[in-house]
């Protein structure tokens, strides 16, 4: 039986897996879902970041004794999934992802904060706001702001570049929603053709947001990429 890991998005949290989870199971994977820290009503822990991030998902996959754990990384988890794997391609097996944000610079970062404001998101989706205190609790204003100062950084360092993608050897298949506002193409492409040998697939009638997804068929895509070691 395969073991993959799902591995939510900024802002995010494993909850929002959880159909796509069962489908996995379904289909025959043992399937893990982790918080990064600072989510989920998980405490914060001194550092805040994709490093950080990584290091936790290293940790995981010790402390369960997995062995090569296929990776499901939506949005930020895939940016943490590709991360970990350029330090250490033993780590993780396959690595599938989902709108995960490629190119970054200070001027990107810019316009990815502003989203983040908190005051803004109170008063003017108030919804939203009253979501994300449930999802991660007291420390929602602080999730969101340990964020914007994530992007911040990777806009004037983005981790992932030449460099790093030059060292991931792993079997990797990115993948977008055709309709995602956050995310391009061209990006996404990009990467691709940077990692040796991997792929793209689309999600048809999909916008960004992991609730948008028709989880049968991503499970579906998942699935047949793995199979075909």
């Amino acid at each position: 039986m395969r073991s993959i890991i799902l591995l939510h998005g900024a802002i995010g949290a494993a909850d929002q897996l959880d159909s796509l989870s069962i489908e996995l199971t379904n289909a025959g994977f043992k399937t893990y879902a982790l918080n990064f820290s600072g989510h989920g009503k998980l405490p914060f822990q001194n550092q805040f970041g994709i490093e950080q991030f990584a290091n936790e998902l290293k940790t995981f996959i010790e402390k369960n004794n997995l062995v090569k754990p296929d990776i499901f990384g939506y949005s930020m988890g895939g940016y943490v999934s590709l991360y970990s794997a350029s330090l250490n391609q033993d780590l993780v097996g396959n690595i599938i992802t989902l709108g995960t944000k490629f190119e970054w610079s200070p001027e990107i970062a810019m316009k990815e904060t502003k989203m983040l404001d908190t005051k803004t998101i109170q008063e003017k989706v108030p919804k939203f706001a009253e979501a994300l205190q449930k999802r991660h609790g007291e420390n929602w204003q602080l999730l969101l702001q340990s964020t914007a100062s994530m992007m911040v950084d990777l806009g004037a360092n983005n981790l992932l570049n030449k460099n790093t993608y030059a060292k991931i050897k792993n079997k990797v298949m990115l993948g977008l929603a055709d309709n995602d506002s956050m995310v391009s193409i061209e990006e996404t492409d990009n990467a691709a053709s940077k990692i040796v040998g991997s792929k793209r697939y689309t999600l048809e009638s999909t916008k960004h947001p992991i609730e948008t997804v028709d989880t049968g068929v991503l499970s579906k895509i998942i699935n047949d990429f793995v199979g075909a070691d």
